[in-house]
């Protein structure tokens, strides 16, 4: 199986169309052609030449090819992507952890782009920016109106261009201009504390190139004081990256040379097991976990260790979960993951676009699919003491149009009222809570002494009562429309 990994290019995973996604590099050569329905051809190409002649105005046939290619590829499932030139160059960013920009990590509220932290060593933490800021114009551009997306895609631009930010200050009760030279930055994709003495607390917000190095370089610290008595490997809210990245994580903590996740579909190639022996995590240069000394490698696999998710959890995190969960390595705490359980490989159609196509679905260890369903966790924890109040809100791959089954075909599903209804007293809630101070909102930041999760995730390692949910259960897949 290694050589087939190395032979793919790379694997990554993730949970929407937009988001990291499961996918291996390949060429589109095939070494063979399926036959084509000429008539329907025939159809096509009458249509690109009655648009073309008898349409109001002039169409760019370029386009019109491109957007008949996204539409085709659009209808068959969330995942499945035509990459033009630009989204192209965003993914292959998304997957290396590295972009071109100004370095800080961001979030809405009330219609402008808020500062939730500037990224160490950034352009932007050079320039004085603090967690709390909010941007109100991004060069002559208003950023009230402006989608998170847009707003991002007008900050990155090309390396030494310049940008300024129209920053309002709250604690200052002030509005001043900060202009910006571009460069690249390199996210940081871990995060690791001390929780308190003996009990560590680590984690990954995307499953990126670099991840399995930090992941160690954060491991080592939290153990450089001694051995700890627990830990706690946080994947709430992480969409997915790289399978080989996921692996290496899972090896960590694992055995030698067992399974961490199979797929299977009808091409060859997509039918594979994974396991955590280093040809099916290595793509290139030296194993990164033998940087790891071996008596830190052995504490780790036997180190309690909680495995934290959410609706949030998607791919990546969910073959982590399964794996640990599978092997009774972990105890998964928290809320029903994504339940994006679809590989999608990457095909390269020509030096700057691509084709994103869904070819298999991927197993836990045990032989479960993931698909639409997620990984349940061993103890169901709300978000707060008080429940989940936005839980709701979130979306999960069952929600989406054209979503697979984990079977075969799709899993179309009939609109729930009742989960609309809850949605839009949550959306209320939700707007409610924005407007009360940090201090005083619900939903204090991950990892914070406020985490109502990790305080469970804490007392489970000291082998203290954990305040399990009265109000989840399993939510099962949608059966199909008849």
């Amino acid at each position: 199986m290694g050589h087939k990994l190395k032979i793919a290019g790379w694997i990554s995973i993730g949970a929407l169309a937009g988001a990291l996604t499961t996918v291996s590099l390949q060429t589109v050569a095939r070494g063979g052609v399926a036959p084509m329905p000429l008539e329907e051809l025939q159809q096509l190409a009458a249509v690109f030449g009655i648009i073309k002649t008898d349409y109001v105005e002039p169409v760019d046939e370029k386009k019109l090819i491109t957007d008949a290619i996204s539409g085709m590829v659009s209808a068959l499932d969330p995942h499945s992507q035509y990459f033009d030139k630009r989204s192209y160059k965003e993914f292959r960013e998304g997957t290396s952890g590295r972009f071109v920009g100004v370095g800080i990590e961001i979030t809405q509220e009330d219609g402008l782009v808020k500062v939730v932290s500037p990224i160490e060593g950034s352009p932007a933490h050079r320039a004085g920016l603090k967690s709390g800021d909010l941007i109100t114009r991004i060069d002559s551009t208003a950023v009230r109106g402006l989608s998170i997306n847009e707003a991002v895609k007008r900050m990155r631009g090309e390396p030494n261009t310049q940008v300024t930010l129209t920053i309002f200050r709250k604690d200052e009760n002030r509005t001043f201009p900060v202009t910006i030279t571009r460069e690249e930055i390199k996210t940081q994709s871990v995060k690791a504390r001390l929780i308190e003495p003996g009990y560590g607390w680590i984690r990954l917000t995307q499953f990126q190139e670099r991840s399995t190095e930090d992941f160690i370089r954060r491991i080592e610290e939290l153990y450089k004081d001694g051995n700890l008595n627990g830990l706690v490997l946080d994947l709430r809210n992480d969409p997915g990256g790289l399978l080989d990245v996921a692996i290496a994580i899972s090896a960590i903590f694992l055995p030698d040379n067992v399974t961490v996740v199979s797929t299977n579909g009808q091409l060859a190639d997509s039918k594979a097991v994974f396991t955590t022996a280093p040809e099916h995590y290595v793509r290139r240069g030296p194993d990164p976990l033998r940087k790891l000394s071996e008596p830190l490698r052995a504490a780790l696999r036997q180190v309690p260790l909680v495995v934290l998710v959410n609706e949030g959890s998607a791919s990546a995190s969910e073959i982590v979960a399964g794996a640990l969960q599978d092997h009774k390595r972990a105890t998964v705490m928290g809320s029903q993951t994504f339940g994006k359980g679809s590989v999608q490989t990457v095909r390269a159609l020509g030096p700057d676009t691509g084709l994103k196509l869904t070819t298999a679905l991927y197993y836990t260890p045990s032989g479960r699919t993931i698909q639409a369903k997620g990984i349940m966790p061993d103890l169901l924890v709300d978000d707060t003491a008080e429940g989940s109040p936005f839980a709701a809100l979130r979306t999960r791959e069952a929600d989406l149009e054209k979503h697979l089954g984990n079977g075969d075909g799709k899993a179309e599903e009939k609109p729930d009222p009742a989960r609309e209804r809850a949605r839009e007293e949550a959306r209320k809630r939700l707007e409610e809570e924005s407007r009360k101070p940090a201090a005083e909102r619900k939903l204090p930041e991950l990892g914070s002494d406020k985490d109502f999760q990790l305080q469970q995730a804490l007392n489970r390692l000291k082998g203290k009562p954990v305040l399990v949910s009265k109000t989840q259960t399993e939510r099962k897949p949608e059966k199909k429309a008849e």
